[in-house]
């Protein structure tokens, strides 16, 4: 079997204190290793170390005022909690300052051995209030001998073309940090579940605790069960999720009767056209025609 034991940690930073918000993690990312000792990844909600305030109190300038360089320091600390700890450690997101001076809404990926191993600048900022710079790319990353992760950041869960894209890179679970304040989070929850069954793939959704956000983290399995569920306090949400389910519901179905994924393997080119992407629906790379 290939697993990966996960430990999502929904929870408030500091407000508006960085580096006590690092610090508390340094001293929780043991605990949770003492508490869940098969745990292999760790995963916090989106902008937590960034240590935002509420929605409405954020306020111009924040961004700009905590914004770190990556790598730098702030990896360089993570690295230190990872190696300690043992984890893989999706550090949500934090507020990134590129080379070319904008800010973009940056998850990290810090692997056990300390270093920055992938990173992802939000697609779909959620528009008019968040005003990062949009990334222009999607990641995956791979966990030897496990398997491979997507990543995606809250709002980018309302449009399918992400979760579909990231699919079609080889991804088997999507890690969604999340950092909902607003009503709309039961129908978040559904597009989860719905990212899931059409992609047959696990979605870890983490959402901030309250008094940050609303909660209600959330493990969806290939088939859109949810397989875990938080409240609205600070919790430690674990899973252990089997990889090779992913392979099974691709190939005999969701439900064991819709097999999205093989249709779409089968097609050789000349299916429907898709005039809103300009092209039409192709083959992953390296699929298997049936």
């Amino acid at each position: 079997m290939r697993t990966l034991s996960i430990a999502a940690l929904q929870t408030a930073p500091v407000a508006r204190d960085p580096e006590a918000t690092l610090e508390l993690l340094a001293q929780r990312a043991p605990a949770v290793r003492a508490a869940v000792p098969h745990a292999q990844l760790l995963v916090l909600p989106e902008l937590h170390l960034a240590a935002v305030p509420g929605l409405l109190d954020e306020g111009d300038g924040y961004a700009e005022s905590v914004a770190v360089r990556l790598p730098g320091s702030l990896t360089d600390r993570l690295g230190e909690i990872a190696r300690q700890a043992k984890l893989w450690i999706v550090a949500g997101s934090v507020y990134e300052r590129s080379e070319d001076d904008h800010i973009h809404n940056t998850a990290i990926v810090i692997s056990p051995d300390g270093g920055l191993f992938a990173r992802y600048r939000k697609v779909f900022p959620w528009r008019p209030t968040e005003r990062t710079a949009p990334g222009d790319g999607f990641v995956t990353f791979d966990i030897p001998d496990i398997g491979r992760i997507g990543l995606a950041i809250c709002y980018d869960g309302f449009f399918p073309e992400v979760i579909r894209q990231l699919a079609w890179l080889g991804a088997e679970v999507v890690i969604q940090p999340t950092l909902t304040t607003t009503s709309d989070r039961d129908a978040e929850l559904i597009a989860a579940r719905a990212n899931a069954i059409f992609n047959q793939l696990y979605v870890v959704n983490v959402n901030a605790s309250q008094p940050a956000a609303l909660g209600r983290s959330m493990v969806v399995d290939p088939e859109g069960i949810v397989r875990a569920q938080a409240g609205e306090g600070e919790e430690l949400i674990t899973d252990v999720l089997d990889l090779e389910a992913v392979e099974r519901v691709r190939r005999f179905g969701v439900a064991g009767v819709s097999r999205m994924w093989e249709q779409l393997d089968s097609l050789d080119g000349d299916g429907p056209e898709l005039p809103m992407y300009g092209g039409r629906i192709r083959p992953r790379p390296g699929a298997k025609r049936a």
